[in-house]
């Protein structure tokens, strides 16, 4: 210890770890020499290898180190931090030291699997990162983490059967939850299955099960036509504005007035395929029973009851929920093909998978299937239809893109499909065409086995040879099949061939649903996919990089029924975690304002992304009165922009300050720095880098 200004200051005791990741760093990098020319750096009391820092072992070295060797400075170069931050903070803080007197160095990452061919280049560079670690942990500070007051209350957004596994769930652990549907009725796609895969129970049975324990649920509140129009504040205390519109008819004249009712629209629950009044329930035995009004096709008069017009009228009511965290389970939307892609929306006959689903559903128990009024005999199942495109291949999207990525449920719903209409139908000609068949979950190759035992014929082609659907020029509007497809068949090697059908079923992927204004409100953000980006797929599976903002099922990519509700599930658990206790922590690195230093010339406010995170105040001092920026640390990301945007170096990061950069870029060029004890590193070759 020293005395300094009266006070006194702790010696700087640094523990220095190289970990040789079982191979993945060490095969190239010589730790050995690492670690003995780290030992000989100022303030260093030891300097260690191993094979695998973040083992019981590792660790357990790390916390003997910190007790018996005076350790008050931690510095490991292992793999990425993103993997093992979290593990070798608690291992620093189980040794009695603030978790935040650590450095953590990417050597795997940043030097041996981009220097695998060059050892003794990496090895230099992983001397020079560990140094420049070193140099920083010099200037550590503690820190303590930004402790929130938390609402035990979560936001659903969603009735899909991701919102409602999650919203229950969440009650479940004691947790209020609201849940919030944009539609009047709850069941999402869901909804519109008959049976459910690999099970083949029946889809509405499972969901009508859920949906009533959330109903019955004291601590679930449920909000039908309700929509999220405004977002503030921050994890622990998000203040959420809800419109919901209004039902619009009387319970008692609901019935009648629907019989009434001389509006009719394509109905969207059978894909239009029949039709619906503008007064309606989604299906029998929905939830909430009640019937709604279609405001957007509703026409005033178009009810009369006993020589009466009758003259709705919405009434949306806008109100604020108070709650915690979020759960977006905002699902899907099927793909829509092109005009013209495998005919779809030339010829009548070609129609999606959904649609088929429901034409099933529709035929019920008749002894033939039927469309538009004719017997089909044969059908045709074409699959990847909007999922695994190719640039120049494949017509793109809106915003340019193609949906390069597979759907991963498409093959298996199809072939449930394809067995289904044998088993109904079993004098139906069924082909199914394909590129590849991915039935990946858990028995769902026992669907590809029962298909091929019921004579499903298999056609194969390749991506860049696609199908083509043409008329049939012989149907003369008879008999004969109304279509043709013309497919290069690889399972005969190369074989061009020509299958007549009467229907065309194309096997439609999944697409993120429109939901640009939730995106907006929330600052969350969209992959390369389009669906909702997790922070990491693996460590943090169905957390958003917004705190307190998570995911559940098909908005964050393409599941099935069982994985939706596996993600829904993990959601719960983890706003559970988050609100239980009764408050939140969030990572101290935020932005701090030195005032004395700060003039208030709002250079920090202007390039600040995130809603008030930063913000001028006025302020008292010696008489007058001044503005001065002001950091809420809740809402502040730590991105750093107001740190260069401010000409009077005021503002500074937490854990990563401007003075701590410094001493690390010295160290990486090898300038001498005596302040900080930085050591010259000049036999060190620029070359590492």
């Amino acid at each position: 210890m020293s005395e300094e200004n009266g006070q006194t200051k702790e010696e700087i005791r640094i523990g220095v770890y190289t970990c040789k990741c079982g191979g993945n760093i060490g095969d190239v990098v010589r730790c050995e020499a690492v670690a003995q020319a780290l030992g000989d750096q100022g303030n260093v009391v030891v300097s260690r290898i191993d094979m695998s820092m973040c083992s019981d072992a590792g660790q357990a070295l790390i916390e003997q180190d910190i007790r018996e060797k005076g350790v008050n400075r931690v510095v490991i170069g292992a793999c990425a931090p993103s993997l093992h931050e979290q593990t070798f903070r608690g291992t620093v803080a189980r040794a009695g030291l603030n978790p935040y007197y650590y450095h953590h160095v990417g050597l795997r990452e940043q030097d041996s699997w981009v220097h695998h061919d060059d050892p003794d280049g990496a090895t230099n560079k992983a001397i020079r990162l560990m140094n420049a670690g070193i140099a920083k942990a010099r200037l550590l500070q503690p820190l303590e983490p930004i402790r929130l007051e938390a609402r035990q209350h979560a936001l659903v957004i969603g009735g899909g059967v991701a919102g409602l596994r999650a919203a229950l769930d969440i009650a479940r652990r004691g947790i209020n939850a609201s849940l919030i549907e944009k539609t009047p009725f709850l069941g999402g796609r869901m909804a519109q299955l008959e049976s459910i895969f690999p099970t083949n129970t029946s889809a509405r049975e499972e969901l009508d099960g859920l949906i009533k324990q959330v109903a019955a649920h004291p601590r679930i509140t449920i909000y039908t036509g309700a929509e999220l129009v405004g977002m503030q504040g921050y994890v622990g205390d998000f203040r959420a504005t809800i419109v919901q519109q209004s039902r619009g008819i009387d319970p008692s004249l609901a019935e009648e007035a629907m019989a009434a009712c001389t509006v009719e629209v394509p109905d969207e629950f059978n894909h239009g395929l029949a039709t619906r009044k503008a007064i309606y329930r989604a299906y029998e035995g929905c939830y909430p029973p009640s019937l709604a009004v279609d405001w957007d096709n509703y026409v005033d008069g178009c009810v009369e009851l006993g020589g009466k017009v009758l003259h709705l009228k919405n009434n949306p009511k806008t109100f604020e929920i108070n709650v915690g965290a979020v759960v977006v389970a905002t699902g899907f939307k099927p793909y829509e093909p092109h005009q013209g892609e495998y005919g779809y929306g030339h010829y009548p006959e070609v129609i999606t998978l959904p649609v088929f689903l429901r034409l099933l559903a529709l035929n019920g128990g008749s002894e033939s299937l039927e469309f538009n009024g004719k017997q089909v005999n044969s059908v045709a199942l074409i699959h990847c239809v909007g999922s695994r495109q190719l640039d120049g291949i494949n017509e793109p999207q809106a915003d340019g893109q193609v949906n390069n990525y597979c759907s991963r449920v498409c093959c298996t719903a199809t072939l449930h499909a394809a067995n289904e209409l044998r088993a109904r139908y079993p004098d139906v000609t069924i082909w199914d065409i394909y590129e590849d068949i991915r039935t990946y979950g858990r028995g769902h190759e026992a669907i590809y086995t029962e298909a091929s035992q019921n004579m499903v014929r298999f056609l194969r082609f390749h991506d860049e040879e696609l199908p083509v659907v043409v008329k049939n020029e012989e149907s003369g509007g008879g008999d004969n099949c109304e279509l043709l497809i013309r497919v290069k068949d690889y399972l005969t090697w190369g074989e061009e061939l020509e299958v007549p059908v009467d229907l065309v079923v194309l096997a439609v992927g999944m697409m993120p649903s429109p939901i640009q204004d939730i995106i907006q409100l929330l600052k969350i953000s969209p992959g390369a996919d389009r669906f909702l980006a997790e922070v990491h797929p693996k460590l943090r599976p169905v957390e958003t990089a917004v705190p307190g903002v998570m995911l559940a099922g098909t908005a964050q990519g393409p599941m099935n029924i069982q994985e939706s509700c596996a993600a829904a599930s993990a959601a719960a658990a983890k706003v559970a975690v988050l609100l239980s206790a009764g408050q939140v922590e969030l990572e101290p690195y935020v932005a701090f304002v030195d005032p004395d230093r700060c003039d208030g010339s709002g250079q920090c406010v202007r390039v600040c992304c995130y809603e008030d995170a930063i913000t001028l105040q006025t302020v008292s001092e010696n008489g007058s009165t001044m503005q001065k920026a002001v950091v809420t640390p809740a809402n502040c990301a730590g991105c750093g922009s107001c740190v260069s945007a401010c000409p009077n170096r005021a503002i500074d990061l937490q854990g990563w300050t401007l003075d701590q950069y410094d001493a690390m870029i010295n160290a990486l060029l090898g300038i001498q720095n005596a302040e900080v004890g930085v050591r010259n590193a000049e036999s060190i070759p620029q070359s590492a880098f």
